[in-house]
């Protein structure tokens, strides 16, 4: 299975150095295709005055430095069509926000790249309408037909992270996992999907408490790979804390999720 999982955003060399030194045991396992996650900036936080990480320049040197010392594949958001160069020359994976997978021009500059590509669902989009997205990066790359091989031969993937309905809360279907995975590969975002968008006064909330339910249940519905944000302490992380995993609890549950993919 694919592993996507990293903190939220890069708060400073040091803290990313400490998580990604935990994390390595899953890029020497050889049963996980694993991929080092961190944001060089939050372009979608509630407030203006919320941390939005070190910028692209400092946020891609520290990123680079992760790939030379750990040996790690990255992965990392893209906001903008100018952002989309500069950070392939350094990630092995762009990864499109949520609320901007219809974004045309991103999602096209993104496909004339050789990078995989991860598409975000949006909360606001219906799960089959998410094949356009995907079809936007395949005939970029030469490929008329949407469908689940092509899409994975082409590297586009697409990740469920809940649906809002403007109510400080996500709800995940999981019948969109079976949906999506129709037109292309599907990995499962349990952290973002127990977000509680705003409930903070400002801040986006969350109940980390589910994550663990709601990973166990889209293993076993069947999907192609997991996004988790960790921390050594999510309390302190600069963004996204409520609904992180820990990092020691985030390797009982990989064991879990193992067990429950051995005997599906």
């Amino acid at each position: 299975m694919k592993l996507l999982a990293g903190p939220c955003v890069i708060e400073s060399e040091e803290n990313i150095f400490k998580i990604a030194k935990a994390l390595e045991k899953y890029h020497n396992d050889t049963a996980i295709d694993f991929y080092f996650k961190a944001s060089f900036d939050k372009a979608n936080r509630t407030s203006l005055e919320s941390f939005r990480g070190l910028g692209m320049d400092e946020g891609l040197r520290i990123l680079q430095k992760v790939k030379d010392d750990f040996g790690y594949k990255v992965v990392t958001d893209v906001h903008e069509t100018f952002q989309v160069e500069p950070v392939a020359e350094v990630v092995d994976m762009l990864q499109i926000p949520a609320f901007l997978c219809r974004q045309t021009d991103l999602l096209v500059a993104c496909a004339k790249t050789d990078k995989e590509v991860n598409i975000k669902k949006g909360q606001f989009i219906n799960p089959p309408d998410m094949q356009y997205s995907v079809m936007k990066i395949l005939k970029t790359r030469g490929c008329d037909e949407v469908r689940y091989e092509n899409a994975k031969k082409h590297g586009v993937y697409l990740t469920e992270r809940g649906s809002s309905f403007g109510y400080a809360n996500i709800v995940v279907d999981m019948r969109s996992l079976v949906i999506m995975r129709a037109f292309a590969p599907v990995i499962f975002d349990a952290t973002h999907s127990v977000q509680m968008p705003g409930a903070l006064g400002g801040k986006t909330g969350g109940d980390s408490s589910m994550v663990p339910y709601l990973a166990k249940a889209a293993a076993a519905v069947g999907v192609d790979g997991f996004f988790f944000e960790t921390h050594f302490d999510p309390s302190i992380a600069l963004s996204d804390g409520p609904n992180m995993v820990k990092l020691d609890e985030l390797e009982k549950l990989i064991e879990k999720i193992k067990k429950i993919e051995a005997v599906k």
